[in-house]
């Protein structure tokens, strides 16, 4: 008998330096998934950019997401600092809220653009989705770059049975486009970011927008509400730093319950594929969901294809230029 609990005793010894080998972080994340105590980050977050390559004087029409208080995140507004005054408008399609204003370029032809925001935000597990509120059927529609049809469910599932819970049929949707996807941006294959399911499908890669754009269609197409949010990540190291630009994320309905997906993520970190189908960290925040927005006061645009970066016209017509200087500050909890 004390032999055999010996050898048992060697054995979980063993078990134990293996894990050992998984970095820290992912170790963290992996014990939170099952954790009803999920974490929290509390940090500082700089919405900064400038509208550029205008002539001086020219008169400018701009609309920004605002970051929001909602079930993952609480947000306080700290400063604005926009040349000009603005007002505060509500997106008419989802309720994303906005900032507006109209302002003329400087000398140098620029709009700086600079609102400070103070944002905790929680670890997503299974011990604290989101309570859906309604039967989420705005969620089920097609949208100009994401179809409903059955050609791309297909080829994300090719000819396995679909069948199971919504939970079960999410997670044959998350394995499928995870498989048929690689996370590339290439500079010299234009298409990618634009969030098109169809093209995403045809193509086999691209960027957040279009791994999620894909799961989206597929589970619609299933009659699985599913959501599109976007915002900004936060860099995992503690302290401050430049953040260099949007990640969005998708959501589907399960059991009356919002359970979030990071799909794009998981393909570049396969070590965390298990942690993000159900869960999400508390390194972002998100500045607004929904497709074919509808900002208000109403651009010359009918709609806007997703919210992230200042949006601008001139004289009717989408200016797109612009310089990022997005940072974040981690602030310390008291």
């Amino acid at each position: 008998m004390n032999r055999i609990l010996f050898l048992l005793a060697v054995l979980l010894c063993c078990g134990c330096q293996n894990q050992t080998q998984v970095s820290d972080s992912q170790a963290d994340q992996s014990n939170d998934a099952q954790s009803a105590e999920s974490k929290t980050r509390t940090f500082k977050f700089v919405y900064g950019a400038a509208l550029t390559e205008l002539e001086p004087g020219t008169d400018v029409r701009v609309w920004l997401p605002v970051a929001a208080s909602n079930h993952d995140q609480t947000v306080e507004l700290l400063e604005t600092n926009l040349p000009g005054d603005h007002q505060r408008t509500t997106e008419k399609k989802f309720g994303n809220e906005l900032i507006y204003f109209e302002a003329k370029a400087n000398d140098a032809g620029e709009v700086p653009i600079e609102v400070t925001y103070l944002v905790t935000r929680r670890e997503l597990t299974d011990a604290n989705y989101e309570t859906a509120t309604d039967e989420g059927t705005t969620f089920l529609k097609a949208s100009s770059m994401v179809p409903t049809g059955d050609e791309l469910r297909s080829a994300v599932l090719g000819d396995a049975t679909v069948e199971g819970a919504p939970i079960e049929v999410a997670r044959q949707l998350y394995d499928g486009v995870e498989n048929h996807m690689k996370y590339d941006k290439p500079s010299d294959k234009p298409g990618w970011g634009n969030g098109d399911a169809e093209w995403a499908c045809n193509n086999g890669f691209g960027n957040c927008t279009d791994f999620h754009s894909l799961f989206i269609s597929s589970a619609r197409n299933l009659k699985i509400p599913a959501r599109f949010e976007i915002g900004f990540p936060i860099p995992t190291e503690i302290g401050k730093g430049e953040v260099g630009g949007y990640h969005c994320w998708a959501k589907f309905l399960s059991e009356e319950k919002w359970v979030p997906v990071d799909i794009s993520e998981a393909d570049k970190n396969p070590e965390l594929k298990e942690y993000y189908f159900g869960n999400l960290t508390p390194d972002r925040v998100t500045f607004s969901i929904g497709r074919d927005l509808q900002l208000m006061p109403a651009p010359a645009a009918e709609t806007v294809n997703y919210l992230s970066y200042p949006y601008a016209e001139v004289d009717g017509k989408q200016h797109k230029k612009f310089r990022k200087a997005f940072a974040y500050e981690d602030v310390a909890e008291e």
